[in-house]
């Protein structure tokens, strides 16, 4: 399973420089394989209302979580307890750890275009990455 990271949907969903890359790796990839986190949809949530762009997360929730069955994860209390020390331990921001620890715990590859993640053992992947040569 693909866990994808929020500057991946951002890429989509803003049309911004690798949105193409990223309308390619998730059209060729089942959305039974592809996860977010509750913690990615918030943070969407915060980031399209600040562009006034509401209507873009409409349409996220409505085809992309409700309608593909795009998985949500969440992190449980037992290991929001960890999230601290992958923080420090890792040299992560909130949000990076939390979203490495749901990759972990979840057995996701973790599909980001934040470089912070290739400082750790399973490093992440791009939507490039993922797509046939």
């Amino acid at each position: 399973m693909f866990l994808v990271g929020t500057s991946v949907w951002l890429e989509l969903l803003l049309e911004q420089d690798r949105a193409e890359e990223t309308r390619r790796f998730l059209q060729q990839t089942e959305p039974s394989e592809v996860a977010i986190t509750d913690f990615s949809l918030h943070s969407l949530g915060i980031i399209l209302s600040r562009f006034k762009r509401d209507d873009l997360f409409d349409s996220f929730i409505s085809d992309v979580v409700r309608d593909a069955w795009v998985a949500v994860i969440r992190l449980t209390s037992e290991n929001l307890m960890n999230l601290t020390a992958t923080k420090r331990q890792h040299e992560f921001d909130f949000d990076d750890a939390y979203q490495y620890l749901a990759a972990t715990t979840h057995g996701c590859t973790l599909v980001s275009f934040d470089a912070h993640f290739d400082r750790t053992p399973e490093g992440r992947k791009t939507p490039a990455d993922l797509l046939p040569h």
